[in-house]
């Protein structure tokens, strides 16, 4: 299903707002007639997932969330002293190189990019709904929405609250399989990673201001993990989280058999 301002679907100028975009996935439900479905969001969806779970839990199976569990009222950018410690970091750190041009004179090319750069492979079907095909062959402008949509749909977002949620969830999620998280969650450390996509090398310090300055950005990323988890973990239908260190942010991509694995078993325990 594809969101509204979102590809093929409508673009309206309002709409937005997660208690409308979960209204939208109600009446999709409603006119397919499926009964008691398991839904599967991945990012943004988050937003969805978490209002029909917390209004419409009878509607449902099951969740499962493709890193997918951010509170956007509590999301790291907004932060000026999370953002001051991120200026902090060396360059080679903060951000990848954007594809050159080269890169993108493909859809085949922009494709070998992303798995040069350790990045999910999108299948090029998926490229081609998201940018434009220039004339000569190569990768366009990005066409699946506009930045005005994503913007409504950040600030139509709520803060998360899981607490009536009454169905089981699966979540998947990226960090490091750290010593703080040990216990709460199952560690999957990718035996089955994509064998397409390069691991990103780890950025090395250089110089102790480098280490600090990585230390003290790590442990406040790993503060906001610990507390979208634990937030999470109040739902009482019951929560499985899977942390996937090293996966791309599309974890069902670079972490295909993970995700299906974990998948297959929680929909068998449905039942």
């Amino acid at each position: 299903m594809t969101r509204r301002g979102y590809g093929a679907s409508s673009h309206p100028d309002s709409g937005y707002s997660e208690r409308r975009l979960a209204q939208d996935v109600l009446q999709v439900l409603d006119s397919l007639n499926l009964q008691k479905p398991v839904l599967v969001g991945h990012s943004m969806a988050g937003e969805e997932l978490t209002r029909i779970g917390d209004e419409h839990s009878d509607r449902i199976a099951g969740l499962v969330y493709l890193d997918a569990a951010s509170d956007p009222k509590d999301f790291p950018a907004s932060s000026p002293a999370y953002m001051e410690l991120f200026s902090k970091l060396p360059e080679g750190r903060k951000s990848d190189p954007p594809p050159s041009t080269s890169d993108r004179k493909s859809f085949v090319a922009y494709r070998e990019w992303q798995m040069r750069s350790g990045k999910a492979p999108f299948p090029e079907s998926e490229l081609r709904n998201m940018f434009a095909a220039n004339a000569d062959g190569s990768v366009g402008e990005y066409k699946a929405s506009t930045p005005a949509i994503h913007k409504a749909i950040g600030e139509g977002a709520e803060k998360r609250d899981y607490s009536n949620i009454r169905v089981p969830i699966l979540s998947f999620f990226s960090w490091s399989c750290s010593k703080e998280l040990s216990g709460k969650y199952v560690c999957i450390k990718h035996p089955h990673r994509n064998a397409d996509i390069r691991l990103r090398p780890e950025y090395k310090p250089k110089k102790a201001e480098e280490r600090a300055a990585m230390k003290a950005f790590n442990d406040a990323t790993l503060a906001y993990v610990n507390r979208w988890n634990d937030n999470l973990l109040r739902a009482p239908g019951g929560v499985r989280l899977v942390d996937l260190p090293g996966a791309d942010h599309y974890v069902f991509i670079s972490n295909r058999e993970d995700v299906l694995n974990e998948m297959r078993v929680f929909l068998s325990r449905l039942r």
